[in-house]
């Protein structure tokens, strides 16, 4: 099935607690979400006597039982002795603590490692001050601002296993063995610091994380406790930097959605994406405007208070870009709301 360059071989995916062998000895499993992206990917590699697995979706009880009916059935019984995660976000690495308390070993990067031990213990039962003004700078409405004030918001902890003291680092340019297979590492940034993707040797199999994504574009979010973070600038440059790896008959395994090929058409598309949305945002900075007034051009519909958050970060994102190109300058309003407007 053809999209714009993109093939893919498989149109159904598995259910969760099943699995679809989609290469000789990788396992295609799929957990569920409890979010409008309502599942995630998860690979098993079998390693002979035991398994290597890639990603685990969130500490929620939907999850879990995905688990234990692929350890009992597709998995055969045999031991996850080895769990590998792309990145530090919630649905990849949830329950890597749970593999770990059976016995696996916690192989992923440095930042992805250290950011879900800081994050993990970083709990508020009310936003904190810092967060209430990277919202009003963002430009979020007094009535939302002020509801949101006195909810619990988002944390780690809620959806994130404890993982304890000590892992094995995975780093740019390191092999590793797995599934009777030698895989390259290549990074990227922007969705997240040091993400890991992983290129078989010698067979055209890439493992792509939310790196490398067919048909929806990862979120490029600047949060608090980072607000003037440029990820679209990185996330460009990650693109770039991939392209030179990258071959159309190589089969990409996602993070979400399905497995496809056509990689280089898709890193292509990716960069595209972000440089026409800067262009109807330098349009739309001909005026001063907040990064919520910017949601329109960059999303091209009205966006509904489950998305905000996502959104704002994105559209903070956007801006940040171009003022820390010298593209744009910001002066604040008496609100606390940043004015954003071209050079």
């Amino acid at each position: 099935m053809p999209d714009g360059g993109l093939s893919f071989p498989l149109t159904e995916p598995p259910e969760p607690g099943t699995a679809a062998e989609i290469a000789d000895g990788v396992l295609w499993c799929r957990l569920p979400l409890p979010m409008r992206l309502d599942h995630v990917n998860v690979f098993a590699l079998d390693d002979g006597d035991g398994w290597t697995v890639v990603d685990t979706g969130l500490d929620w009880k939907r999850c879990r039982e995905a688990w234990e009916a692929l350890l009992s059935g597709p998995m055969a019984g045999k031991p996850v002795t080895r769990v590998i995660v792309t990145h530090h976000h919630p649905d990849h690495i949830g329950l890597a603590g749970m593999f770990i308390d059976r016995g696996a070993e916690l192989w992923t990067s440095r930042t992805a490692y250290l950011m879900t031990r800081m994050l993990v213990l970083d709990e508020e039962a009310l936003p904190s001050e810092r967060s209430l003004d990277f919202w009003r700078g963002a430009g979020m409405a007094p009535g939302m601002l002020e509801k949101r004030a006195q909810e619990r918001p988002f944390n780690f902890a809620d959806i994130v296993a404890p993982i304890p003291a000590g892992y094995r680092r995975i780093a740019a340019g390191d092999t590793i063995e797995a599934g009777g297979r030698t895989w390259d590492v290549l990074t990227g940034h922007g969705h997240a610091p040091e993400h890991l993707t992983f290129w078989a040797r010698g067979e055209p199999l890439v493992i792509g994380g939310d790196q490398l994504l067919p048909s929806i574009s990862p979120n490029l979010g600047v949060y608090p406790n980072e607000p003037l973070d440029d990820p679209v600038g990185a996330w460009m440059d990650s693109c770039r930097a991939l392209l030179p790896a990258a071959e159309p008959d190589q089969l990409v395994l996602p993070g979400h959605k399905l497995p496809f090929r056509g990689l280089p058409a898709r890193l292509v598309q990716m960069i595209d994406n972000h440089v026409e949305a800067l262009d109807r945002l330098r349009a739309h900075l001909a005026e001063p405007r907040t990064a919520v007034d910017c949601f329109r051009p960059l999303f091209g519909r009205e966006i509904d208070e489950s998305a905000f958050g996502l959104a704002l970060g994105e559209a903070v994102a956007h801006v940040n870009h171009l003022y820390l190109r010298g593209e744009a300058v910001r002066e604040r309003r008496e609100d606390g709301a940043w004015l954003w407007r071209l050079a």
